[in-house]
């Protein structure tokens, strides 16, 4: 299958879960890229899982310096870019109540400015007519426990697909936004006791209309979609990828 042949793609967040899912399939579709993250350990073995077609850059996406480094490298290495995913997210959960303005600027950092930095920093270098996808969650739909900072950040990502997309027109650069639900990724391991993930993922299946959690090839699957010539009519397009979670769970 060759979808995105020639391609040429960066995926923040690609050394694990979600974006490390994106990035495979972006593979088996013919592209090639980079992927992006900060722990030096899991880009090696990603990369090593993705082939001599994808190379790895080691980056801060909360630092603008940083993004324009790595846009900066891959045009150097590989002389385009054709589609930007805007995966890396995460932050600090907690209630109104409970979070500080450390928690503020750490979630909003990382899971907002961080997007709008990445699109703005690599228009200089990605192509005309490409593809940007970010990502954003259910928890901008649905307001969670403790999901209060992380839920709003994900509704502004949303909200600048549609607005991106407007922006860049003239360019003919689309911006769509994946927002998917519960998906089985390590990021279990930095809120549940290691014992104890296999029951809580177990009980987020039996409340997912569609009986199971998500697995990264489903956004990954979707994401090849975006990137490539048969989503050509999309732009400004939110995609729930969620399990039917938004609007079909009681």
């Amino acid at each position: 299958m060759s979808r995105l042949k020639n391609k040429v793609a960066v995926i923040t967040g690609g050394n694990s879960g979600i974006g490390f899912g994106i990035a495979q399939e972006f593979k088996s579709e013919g592209a090639k890229g980079v992927i992006v993250g900060r722990n030096q350990e899991t880009l090696n073995s990603a990369v090593a899982q993705l082939g001599d077609n994808f190379i790895a850059i080691n980056a801060d996406i909360t630092k603008v310096a940083d993004l324009e480094r790595v846009f900066k490298e891959t045009t150097e290495r590989f002389g385009q870019i054709d589609v930007i995913v805007a995966n890396a997210g995460g932050g600090t959960v907690g209630t109104v109540a409970t979070l500080g303005e450390a928690d503020f600027d750490k979630t909003i950092d990382l899971n907002l400015k961080s997007v709008y930095f990445t699109v703005n920093k690599a228009l200089p270098y990605i192509n005309d007519g490409s593809s940007i996808i970010l990502i954003g969650s259910n928890a901008a739909h649905r307001a969670y426990p403790n999901f209060t900072l992380y839920g709003a950040a994900k509704a502004a990502v949303i909200f600048f697909a549609k607005a991106f997309s407007s922006d860049l027109l003239h360019r003919k650069i689309r911006v769509n936004v994946i927002t998917p639900g519960t998906t089985d990724t390590p990021a279990f391991e930095k809120f549940v006791p290691l014992e104890q993930i296999e029951g809580i993922k177990k009980h987020f299946a039996s409340e997912m209309p569609i009986g199971r959690i998500g697995q990264p090839s489903d956004i990954g699957k979707t994401a090849v979609f975006l990137a490539s010539d048969d989503s050509s009519f999309m732009l400004g397009a939110e995609l729930l990828v969620d399990g039917g979670m938004t609007y079909l769970a009681k």
